[in-house]
């Protein structure tokens, strides 16, 4: 309903209007009347209402001074003006402040109804207009945060590379002149969500003071900042983000920041950034990384081969110590991390070196191994392939301990065979063995020997005639101390014999006996 006010210095005619007047059935209500122009400028004041229907001629201020001096301060009250035929010239005067309506006395109530309808139908084409445009304003502030990201986007991406995209900056509020500026990109480590990327925007929106705008590119986060200068707080900033992120989401990311530059020249600095995240195959993820330190390295490095022992390697991983191959492995990977060659140079040596090491594995193995070959070589840190290129080696290096371990164990156990079966032989010794019983080298037998019984063989074998001693006299009664000795592989010389005895049990042979005795 739209307010109307009646304004006349005749009683009898707002009266007959005020009840003539069907008001609802056009949508408006009547909220009073007023005999002059300065009781209904009051009331205007306190009321606000849409409409005025007035009188032109009133005592104390006439109809045009009331619409003069409400158009000055409430412009958008609507008149409709009455006057007789003489006063039509200052009814035109009225037009100035934008009033349409006038009507000539007398007039009926059909001709007010008219007007009022028409005006009515202006003020709903107002309010239309009105919520029209601020529903679009409302849409263009909640839509312009995103149009200007994809804004970014697009001009780092080179999309504007022939085109003039001043126009669009403009209707985007973007300052053109931006001329010190960083792009910082963000990479989340491992399986995420979008929920994660939005988050990464957030949460360096909230802590860069120097932040302008931030988009998403792919799986990348693109973040613009203003350069204040502070190179060092910058890294701190990035820092502690990267750190509130972790403890949000246990995800790692890695950062790379470009120099400063020109707007103008932002797809310059992405690529510039991009090529600083492709150093986290060498740098490791969750690294800060800038040019400095792509340009740390040689510039000759490209030109340098590695050269590397394949064989060397796989000898290694035959012989079944995985403590020396683990150490080959830690050596071969520094070397390539130091180097920093070419990222598909460095995959390449590495595929080498584990074709080479697969090679050593049976048939079935081997084709089992070569299914992991590309899963190597989509691994983008040289961390994530030293750690997977580890797991693979110990279980081929394991497969051949294992072999050799069995080796050692029958030739160990046919030492022990021949022990027992030697054991009165006085010329029995780990050379004697070597030599003339198994064929082998001595000093290699004698490793092999302590590897697999923890004890070197003259003790254990020191320690089985001992054993055998004790035993000959807990059970034979009547044994005499020389045949100990012989029967031992001591020989004739029953005193030494007495000596090692003493030294390994604390008696001599004849006290062992008579401790034995009196124990029964």
């Amino acid at each position: 309903m739209y307010k109307v006010l009646l304004v006349d210095d005749e009683r009898i005619i707002t009266d007959g209007m005020s009840k003539v007047i069907k008001w609802e059935s056009i949508g408006t209500s009547l909220i009073g009347t007023a005999k002059n122009g300065l009781e209904a400028f009051d009331k205007i004041t306190q009321n606000k209402p849409d409409i005025v229907i007035s009188d032109i001629k009133m005592p104390g201020m006439n109809g045009l001074e009331l619409v003069a001096k409400v158009h000055e301060h409430y412009p958008e009250i609507r008149f409709i003006l009455l006057s007789g035929f003489s006063e039509f010239d200052y009814a035109k005067q009225a037009m100035v402040y934008g009033v349409k309506h006038y009507l000539l006395k007398p007039c009926n109530e059909n001709t007010i109804i008219e007007a009022l309808k028409e005006i009515s139908e202006e003020l709903n084409q107002e309010k239309e207009r009105e919520q029209f445009i601020t529903n679009m304003q409302e849409t263009l502030e909640n839509v312009l945060p995103y149009a200007k990201e994809q804004w970014l986007k697009e001009y780092i991406t080179n999309i504007y590379a022939n085109t003039d995209s001043t126009s669009y900056q403009k209707l985007l509020e973007f300052d053109l002149d931006l001329s010190n500026v960083r792009l910082v990109l963000f990479q989340i480590e491992g399986s995420f969500q979008v929920e994660q990327l939005f988050a990464i925007k957030n949460i360096a929106e909230l802590n860069f003071k120097s932040y302008i705008l931030s988009c998403s590119v792919g799986e990348l986060i693109l973040i613009l900042l203003r350069d204040d200068g502070e190179h060092s707080q910058l890294h701190e900033k990035i820092e502690k983000i990267r750190k509130n992120f972790y403890q949000y989401y246990q995800l790692d990311c890695t950062i790379a920041v470009s120099e400063t530059g020109k707007i103008s020249h932002a797809n310059k600095l992405y690529k510039e950034a991009l090529d600083c995240l492709n150093y986290r195959f060498y740098l490791g993820e969750g690294s800060i990384i800038t040019k400095e330190d792509i340009d740390n390295q040689n510039d000759d490095y490209d030109q340098q081969e590695f050269y590397y022992d394949d064989q060397k390697f796989c000898r290694m991983v035959k012989s079944g110590c995985w403590r020396e191959v683990e150490d080959e492995i830690n050596s071969f990977f520094s070397c390539l991390a130091d180097l920093r060659l070419d990222i598909s140079a460095t995959k390449s040596y590495v595929i080498q070196l584990f074709n080479s090491m697969i090679r050593l594995c049976d048939a079935h193995s081997m084709n089992s191994y070569l299914t992991k070959l590309q899963v190597l070589l989509e691994l983008e840190t040289i961390h994530s392939m030293k750690s997977f290129f580890k797991d693979i080696a110990a279980e081929i290096t394991d497969v051949f301990f294992q072999q050799t371990k069995n080796k050692h164990s029958s030739i160990i156990s046919r030492v022990l065979e021949v022990i027992e079966n030697h054991i009165a032989d006085p010329q029995l010794s780990l050379q004697w063995v070597a030599n003339e019983m198994l064929y082998m080298n001595a000093d290699y037998l004698g490793k092999l020997f302590k590897k697999e019984t923890g004890e070197k063989f003259s003790n254990y074998l020191t320690r089985v005639r001992i054993g055998k001693a004790i035993y000959m006299i807990i059970n034979e009664s009547d044994v005499k101390i020389f045949e100990l000795a012989e029967k031992i592989g001591f020989g004739e010389n029953a005193q030494y014999f007495s000596q090692v005895f003493k030294k390994q049990t604390g008696f001599t042979p004849s006290e062992y006996k008579r401790e034995a005795v009196q124990g029964m």
